[in-house]
This record gives structure tokens, sequence and C-alpha cells, in this order.
């Protein structure tokens, strides 16, 4: 619907534009669809009579209305290369959209096929013991430090190229990033975490990397990172501030 209304304007601005200011040596115009310059006299078609006619030479300002004439033509092209390069973006983001599929994920594209990051489980290692972080955690009760994990040393999920671009569908609005994780012996820890006493207010400290992201649809995000990233373990995190309730994609980046 959007593009029919931009072609009504452009085809409007295209008769407008069609139409050409015959000046006269005195400042005055007249409005004419088109004019041929002969050795003594200037012919015309008037727009306001739907006729032709001529008058003298000298009594037209030739040079002020070729120079008009062609900068409108230029104005013209420019408008129209515009509305091309519109066009083109907005069919390029509705194909990029096409791609992914519409389940909660994250995604990337590779060789023209759009693959899925694989989902990690997470779990809550405090003073107390591990539990494994479920989509509604309820926040702890207990007061004093832990950290979020993730099992093994290293991710199953290698890029080599440090600026890799995602596709996040959110399962529903909330904060994501690309936070940095730390390999400890068997685990990889997403974030450290401290929970006050009395309180129980949950205070996270993540390592988040700073990245671009573009919303390419309703609940459809790109995102990548803003400089390129260190060889490492990374992971892409959907969360809610302050509730545990995180998930989590985890991957590395090698050198090619």
């Amino acid at each position: 619907m959007r593009w029919r209304w931009i072609l009504i304007f452009f085809l409007a601005f295209a008769a407008w534009a069609a139409n050409v200011r015959l000046y006269m040596a005195d400042g005055g115009y007249q409005l004419v669809r088109e004019y041929q310059a002969l050795p003594d006299r200037v012919r015309f078609y008037s727009v306001e009579r739907s006729e032709w006619e001529e008058m003298p030479l000298d009594l037209v300002d030739l040079k002020r209305t070729e120079a008009e004439a062609s900068q409108r033509q230029t104005d013209l092209e420019k408008s129209a290369k515009v509305l091309e390069e519109e066009e083109k973006a907005e069919r390029d983001l509705k194909n990029e959209v096409s791609r992914i599929p519409q389940d909660p994920g994250v995604y990337w594209v590779e060789g023209g096929q759009t693959k899925v990051l694989k989902q990690g489980e997470s779990t809550m290692r405090t003073s107390k013991g591990r539990s494994i972080l479920r989509r509604l955690t309820p926040i702890p009760v207990v007061s004093g430090k832990g950290t979020v994990e993730l099992d093994g040393a290293h991710s199953a999920s290698v890029f080599t190229d440090p600026k890799q671009e995602f596709y996040f569908q959110l399962s529903q609005p909330e904060r994501f990033g690309i936070f940095k994780v730390t390999p400890k012996g068997a685990v990889r820890i997403v974030e450290n975490v401290t929970i006050m006493p009395v309180s129980n207010q949950v205070v996270e400290e993540p390592e988040q990397i700073p990245t671009l992201q573009r919303e390419l649809a309703e609940g459809l995000y790109k995102i990548w990172p803003r400089d390129p990233l260190p060889p490492g373990e990374y992971a892409l995190v959907q969360f809610t501030a302050g509730q545990l309730n995180m998930q989590i994609w985890d991957f590395a980046v090698r050198k090619p």
C-alpha cells in the first residue's frame, strides 16, 4: 500500500515536471508542454490554451528557460533514483525477514542457508549448591554470591567471523545482548550474581559486549558486535534484569 501511494506521487510529480516555464525577456513566463527554438522565433505548446503558438525569439529568455528545464530534469532523475533505492531496500528487507523462522530463538545465515544456534542450559551455583535456571525461576531467597554457568569449557558452536551477525526472534519483549563468557575449569561463567540480604534483590554483573541492533519486524532483531570480537567464548542472552530467568545461546569465536 505504501509503495502504491509513492508511485502515485511520483507519477503526479513527473506530470508536473513535464511542464516547462518558457521565460520572457521581461521576466514573466508561460507554462508550456514543450517548445522549439527556431532561428527567428520560438514555437511552443501552451498548457493554458492547449494549442501550438509562436512568438519572436527576442521576446524569449532561452538561457533561463533551458537552465531551469535542465535543473528540473536533474531533480526528477534524483527523485526517481531515491525511490528506486528505497523500494529495493524494502524488497531486500522482506526477503531477509522471510528467511528467518518465526519460532523464538537465535539464527544465522551461512551460504544462503538459515541455521539455528543451539540453546544452552544454564545453572545457578551458590554456596548451597547448583540448580538449573528455568524460564520463570523465582528470585532466590538466600542471600550470598553465586554464578550463572554453562557446562563445558568451550562452546560447540564456533565462528571465525569476529563480527558475526545473528537474528534474534524474541519469545517475549525483553532485553537481549551479547555477553562475554569466562571459562573456568569444566564450566563457563556467564555472569556473577549477588543476592542482597533482607531485600533478596538480585544484582547481576554480566560482561556485556557493545552491539549494534536493528529491528527487522515485530520481535525480530538483527544483532552484531560493534567491534570485532577477540577469540573467546560468548553468548547471546535474552533476559529480564534482576529476575534470573535468562535464556542463553552460547558460541565461540576462533581465528580462521
